[in-house]
């Protein structure tokens, strides 16, 4: 796949196989955020991998973040029903990744580095998309 193939044909995944993409092919997939362009060689961007306890506590709160958006008109049976649907959402993603930016020095810089953590985004995203491998 070219590079101009990957842009034009990555899309956003919502229907995840269940089996977690192998930590080779997520280092090799992150190894191409480090490319992108960045001032001053800052490298602002941290790239977590989520662990299977942190994301069950992260899926527990994206419920009740759910629950909490419709609790002023939806009864407690619905609430819970709507809690539970994003609680399912959420752990049907088979690799959780944290994409963080360092926000240091001045306003300029801290736009600079925010601009080359997305750029870094994107460049892990195509490779991604590359090698087989759908996000969201």
């Amino acid at each position: 796949m070219t590079v101009t193939e990957a842009i034009l044909s990555r899309r956003t995944i919502f229907q995840f196989k269940q089996e977690p993409v192998p930590k080779e092919v997520i280092e090799k997939m992150l190894s191409f955020g480090i490319w992108a362009p960045n001032h001053h060689i800052t490298e602002p961007w941290r790239f977590t991998v989520i662990g299977e306890q942190t994301k069950l506590i992260l899926a527990q709160r994206y419920r009740e973040i759910q629950m909490e958006k419709v609790a002023a008109y939806v009864d407690a049976e619905n609430q819970a029903k709507i809690g539970e649907a994003g609680f399912k959402k959420f752990m049907s993603k088979p690799n959780i990744l944290a994409v963080s930016c360092l926000q240091e020095g001045d306003e300029q810089r801290r736009r600079e580095d925010y601009a080359a953590t997305c750029c870094a985004m994107q460049n892990i995203q195509l490779a991604a998309w590359e090698m087989g491998v759908g996000m969201q």
